[in-house]
């Protein structure tokens, strides 16, 4: 099939990847403008770019595609389908109609649930046992088209969102080349999103880092699991930031934050405890729990305390 593909991130790479050798025809990608990064703020493309240079695939970065320019360029593609993976732009009616086959989103939630910018970690962070992507017709609402199929993937429990992302793209990639198969064969079904189960979610901010040991252990875990890798969770530990990247639950009570054990470094929640694992505190490198605690030089739990 003659498809246009726009996408941005890592997490779009494996659907280009999967039509491209799925043998589509790919008549150009769309992806954002090129950015700086790092502290030098060297000028990188997308990762989706990255991708499809390496086929010599044509490649698009408007600034804009509300001032008809993008149109004409696709008017121009003539693609039979558009594939949007986490583009990051909102598509035009004018380009919604444009293809006869549709324009068809990849998105990393089983929708209803968790339409918007960031449905992988927000599905961690509730502490949700499942998810998924599902793959919809795309509309003028913001992930609110029809659905066409899903594919469900348990989620573990000390599994990050990082982790999960990485499995859902995978997901993603297979699922759809199923709905490219099925649009050639006419197969397509549509189903409605039941409006009342709608929820969405917005993006992630680094205001969102504070753990508040008063939750509970299942809630601070969730924390710690849904907001790796960026922004992170953090604490203070004597009044010095700390950033918590892998816990464990354990089994604990006291106040929260108190520590209940120096090795392994455990620490009360409002209800039960956490095992801290990994740990970095400001302008050092990530460590072990137990090589904190050696830095410390502290023998009894009642030294230290977080908040």
């Amino acid at each position: 099939m003659r498809i246009v593909f726009m996408g941005t991130p890592d997490f779009a790479v494996p659907c280009l990847d999967a039509l491209i050798k799925d043998g589509n025809e790919i008549a150009g990608v769309f992806t954002q403008p090129d950015k700086p990064k790092g502290r030098r703020a060297v000028l990188t493309p997308p990762p989706v770019k990255e991708r499809a240079l390496q086929d010599n695939i044509r490649v698009y970065q408007p600034a804009t595609l509300k001032n008809g320019e993008a149109f004409a360029l696709l008017q121009e593609l003539a693609p039979e389908m558009i594939v949007v993976v986490a583009y990051g732009k909102i598509l035009p009616k004018e380009i919604l109609d444009l293809p006869e086959k549709g324009c068809i989103n990849v998105h990393a939630s089983l929708l209803p649930e968790y339409r918007g910018a960031a449905p992988i970690q927000q599905a961690v962070l509730d502490g949700k046992k499942v998810t998924g992507v599902t793959a919809m017709y795309m509309d003028v609402g913001l992930d609110t088209g029809d659905m066409l199929m899903k594919t469900e993937l348990d989620i573990g429990e000390n599994e990050t969102a990082e982790e999960l992302h990485d499995r859902l793209s995978q997901a993603g990639a297979e699922l759809i080349v199923k709905v490219v198969h099925a649009a050639e064969k006419g197969e397509l079904q549509r189903e409605k999103q039941d409006e009342s189960k709608a929820s969405y979610v917005g993006m992630l901010t680094k205001e969102m880092s504070k753990i508040d040991f008063s939750e509970t252990a299942q809630q601070v875990h969730n924390k710690v699991r849904g907001l790796y890798s960026w922004p992170g969770a953090s604490a203070a530990v004597s009044g010095k930031k700390v950033k918590i990247h892998s816990t464990r639950l354990a089994k604990g009570s006291g106040t929260p934050g108190q520590v209940l054990s120096l090795k392994p470094l455990i620490v009360a929640c409002g209800e039960g405890a956490v095992e801290i694992k990994e740990l970095q505190p400001e302008g050092k490198k990530r460590m072990d729990a137990s090589s904190f605690i050696n830095g410390l030089h502290i023998s009894s739990p009642d030294e230290i305390v977080f908040s």
